[in-house]
């Protein structure tokens, strides 16, 4: 492929302390590029990147670009009347957003882009994770953090991971040598039609794999398995109930699930993962087919997946403070909910489990009330506080709220109720939990500060 980026030598990233954004900083300065950018305020992300010599401009301001600049790249959240964006504009820089940007570096680099509505984040850390295990390091992008190696970062192996959204048709900037497909599900229905607009936005990503690659995908659900059977890429399907790698004998146990693996109905022998819930068993699947598709020994696969230190946010424990156990979850659909729960439940088959779930977006609580309703049945009480609000216009704010959700789970026979504001969350949790309690926050947004509140009372 044609490397664009041979093009550019000196960059601006607009935006540039994002989680996306500020590895993909990384990686370009480790290409030799002259890497540069701005964001708002100061932040961890952009404290690192100026010690690697990447200069950092704190405000938006028009007189951050000059013409020295060859190619400016924006963030997801930069609009067209930011003063960078029209600096650029008026000197006649090519600028692009940053999922163009990842499509440039992955001409760079042997691609591989995970993308589905569930479980992209913790299959494309198990990947990563994968490879370092093997001795490969690769440059990676994703969107939650591994532990212990954070959520980018630049290696010598010519591989890139990418974590590869759906979201406004992003991972269609991308040509990768794998792609993986994880599940399809209704979701982002402020911006999809309906779910064949999405299966047809995931056929195209499939036809993106280049001619020498290989596509991916969890075939036990009928619309991932529908494009793995008509994709003209080379292909192979996983899962549980079908697939060219399967797992079977699945026993789930109090440190994670132990499994056999078959490949074309032969054992490849048995893993040990850390990782809770029968999602999770397709996740390792899924970084299992790509390890064979890279000659990594089974072996080496198992030992690495064994070892895999999860991801941050992904039923991650908090604190366990007088037998009381605070977790936390990034989940925000109805099918992430019930995963999570189920997985949680798995591991503390007789704990109280009281959760308080802060819906994302008022449009998804709207389209999927009823699902969202349904979540809970494994749990004791569910809080909901305000929804987050995001990427909705205000009419939104109109036809729905929490109180309507905390009447449809009610309605389900789950004890559920409305405090709108996280410090009266902490107070209630901290009147109604005994020892030996599980408390889970869940949410893209910022419901884990409850988490965090409620551990340093406890400690307290």
């Amino acid at each position: 492929m044609d490397k664009i980026l041979d093009r550019f030598e000196k960059i601006h990233i607009i935006g540039i302390g994002g989680s996306g954004t500020s590895g993909l900083a990384k990686i370009l300065k480790s290409l030799g590029k002259s890497v540069q950018g701005s964001d708002l305020r100061e932040n961890p992300q952009t404290k690192h990147l100026e010690t690697l010599g990447i200069k950092i401009f704190y405000g938006h301001l028009s007189e951050n670009i000059d013409s020295t600049v060859n190619l400016v790249i924006r963030s997801q959240a930069i609009g067209y009347d930011n003063p960078e964006y029209r600096a650029a504009k008026r000197f006649g820089i090519p600028v692009i957003g940053y999922p163009k940007a990842l499509g440039y570096l992955m001409h760079e680099k042997r691609g591989i882009a995970v993308a589905g509505t569930h479980g992209k984040t913790t299959t494309s850390a198990m990947i990563t994770f994968l490879f370092k295990y093997a001795g490969c390091d690769t440059d990676f992008v994703i969107g939650g953090e591994i532990c212990g190696m954070g959520n980018s970062g630049v290696g010598k192996s010519g591989l890139l991971v990418v974590e590869a959204c759906e979201y406004k048709r992003s991972f269609l900037n991308l040509e990768p040598e794998v792609a993986i497909i994880t599940s399809i599900e209704e979701d982002h229905l402020d911006y999809y039609r309906d779910i064949q607009d999405i299966r047809d936005s995931f056929e195209n990503f499939a036809d993106r794999v280049i001619p020498t690659g290989i596509l991916i995908g969890m075939v036990d659900n009928p619309l991932v398995s529908f494009i793995i059977n008509n994709s003209g890429a080379r292909s192979i399907g996983y899962g549980i109930k079908a697939g060219t790698i399967q797992a079977k004998n699945i026993k789930p146990c109090e440190h994670g699930n132990v499994f056999d693996c078959f490949y074309n109905d032969k054992l490849l022998g048995r893993i040990n993962s850390s990782l809770w819930g029968l999602h999770n068993v397709l996740n390792v699947l899924a970084a299992v087919s790509v390890g064979i598709y890279f000659d990594i020994s089974f072996s080496m696969i198992a030992n690495a997946l064994k070892e895999f230190p999860g991801v941050c946010r992904r039923s991650q424990m908090i604190s366990n403070v007088k037998d009381i156990i605070i977790m936390d979850d990034y989940g925000h659909h109805p099918t992430e909910i019930i995963a999570t729960l189920n997985g949680l439940r798995q591991r503390f088959p007789s704990r109280k489990i009281i959760v308080v779930f802060q819906p994302h977006q008022y449009s998804r609580t709207r389209f999927l009330l009823d699902d969202f309703a349904a979540s809970f049945n494994v749990c004791s009480e569910v809080i909901i506080p305000d929804i987050y609000f995001v990427r909705d216009l205000e009419d939104e704010k109109k036809l729905i709220n929490s109180q309507i959700l905390v009447d449809k789970i009610q309605n389900n026979g789950i004890k559920a109720r409305y405090i709108s504001d996280f410090d009266e969350i902490v107070k209630y949790l901290v009147n109604e939990i005994t020892p030996g309690d599980v408390v889970l926050t869940i949410g893209a947004g910022p419901i884990y500060q409850v988490g965090l509140k409620l551990k340093e009372i406890l400690e307290k």
